[in-house]
């Protein structure tokens, strides 16, 4: 498998200039613990991250030094410190490092990145622009549904069956499940996330079941409601 076919596409993002309450609030609302910083070009220009979050003066965790701890610390990492705890734009607290993969980078490269950078994401990146994202719980979905390997006109088939569920996905109204994830094994589409209501996770599932090439649905979707 490939970045390609286990990466979320419908990736939520801020711009540098979006203020630090607005970007708090979609990763509560999304249920992830990083967004990655786009310019207006669609470019990645950095990453904000629940580690940039943590040391913020409105709850106190800002951090404080010994007078004479700080006279020997480089200014340019109090620097750092004061704009991640009082800084008012993503700009201002993200992390401008971002390690990145194109979208055919095999997920032995991406497990490599994330283990050795000790990042919990990476995003893919098409042509400069961002194209989805892959986290390790999406690479552990895959291990979950790992087969020994197919021929590749399988592979190919699977790939395409899931790009064209997806672009279904996009142009539903009644959901906004293309921010979660698909993954297709042997024709068999795996549902993954969470759903809002049951009438939506029948339709979903129904959705699915439509797409040519289908001889399956798995729905591992986790309801939201009640």
């Amino acid at each position: 498998m490939k970045a390609m076919d286990v990466m979320v596409r419908d990736v939520v993002t801020v711009k540098p200039e979006t203020d630090v309450a607005t970007a708090i609030k979609l990763l509560v609302e999304n249920d992830i613990s990083a967004l990655p910083v786009v310019d207006q070009t669609g470019t990645v220009v950095g990453v904000i991250s629940e580690a940039d979050l943590v040391r913020r003066t409105e709850i106190g965790t800002d951090k404080q030094r010994p007078w004479w701890l700080a006279a020997l610390t480089p200014g340019s990492l109090l620097a750092e410190e004061f704009s991640k705890s009082h800084g008012w734009t993503v700009g201002e607290i993200m992390s401008p490092h971002v390690v990145s993969a194109p979208e055919d980078a095999s997920l032995g490269e991406i497990a490599a990145l994330l283990e050795r950078h000790r990042i919990k994401r990476v995003p893919i990146i098409k042509d400069g622009k961002l194209v989805g994202i892959v986290s390790r719980s999406n690479l552990i979905q895959a291990l979950a549904l790992a087969s020994p390997p197919r021929p590749d006109p399988a592979a190919q088939q699977d790939r395409n069956i899931r790009l064209e569920l997806l672009s279904r996905l996009s142009d539903q109204k009644w959901t906004d499940f293309g921010s979660r994830n698909v993954i297709v094994t042997g024709g068999v589409v795996h549902l993954w996330g969470l759903v809002g209501s049951p009438e939506e996770r029948t339709a979903l599932v129904a959705l699915a079941e439509g797409v040519r090439g289908v001889v399956g649905v798995s729905d591992e979707m986790i309801p939201s409601y009640a």
